[in-house]
């Protein structure tokens, strides 16, 4: 299955460490990261899983929840999180999100979670380290695919999640390169000069083009 933005996310069944989980029941009006890495007892892979772990108290801030796949057994996925656990000795309490044992491989298949070579092969194949952040009506809306060499950034992770979450709430606004929270934001293109004051009362910088094109125009007012 092709996964692209704004499609929606089929709905699934399947066993986790934390039970069965349904997708759509579990997920109810949240946020989703849901993603995938090559295999249980790996470093890169111990290291993802328990930054995410660690960082569950900011997804919460923004109603998001983790869910994690691969293609290992549920019981390796049960002992490796001790693992994670004693790595990562700032996880708090009890391995605060579920990852889903996909071993006959039909979710990883089916959510495009194996590489060119391992569709060829996708019964021996690992997960690649695939994310999606879903919103609550089920819409993919980003995809990151990393190799296996390559652990991802949490920080990114949930400055994405920002940005999507504001554009949503204020759909004039786009997000620019290397934004964060508290930056300025950039105008759509769409929006018409004389609406600016209405939508943004307290200011817009226009910035100067030597096309002459005036189609920067910034504001922290969302």
């Amino acid at each position: 299955m092709k996964m692209r933005l704004n499609s929606v996310v089929p709905n699934f069944e399947a066993d986790s460490t934390q039970g069965t989980i349904n997708l759509y029941d579990w997920q109810a009006d949240s946020w989703l990261v849901l993603f995938s890495h090559p295999a249980d007892f790996t470093p890169v892979c111990t290291t993802e899983l328990g930054r995410l772990a660690v960082h569950k108290p900011h997804f919460e801030k923004r109603n998001t929840k983790l869910l994690a796949l691969s293609v290992d057994q549920l019981d390796d996925h049960v002992d490796w999180v001790n693992d994670i656990k004693s790595y990562c000795r700032d996880i708090p309490g009890d391995f605060p999100y579920p990852i889903v044992a996909d071993p006959d491989r039909n979710l990883a298949v089916q959510l495009g979670m194996i590489d060119e070579e391992g569709k060829d092969d996708p019964a021996n194949a690992m997960t690649i380290r695939a994310l999606y952040v879903i919103s609550p009506d089920h819409r993919l809306r980003l995809s990151m695919h990393y190799p296996t060499s390559t652990g991802r950034n949490v920080d990114e992770i949930l400055r994405v999640i920002d940005s999507l979450q504001l554009v949503d709430r204020k759909p004039e606004v786009v997000t620019p390169a290397n934004w964060m929270p508290g930056d300025k934001v950039m105008i759509v293109p769409t929006i018409k000069d004389e609406d600016l004051p209405k939508l943004f009362p307290k200011g817009v910088d226009k910035v100067s083009m030597p096309s002459g094109k005036v189609y920067v125009r910034t504001t922290t007012d969302y």
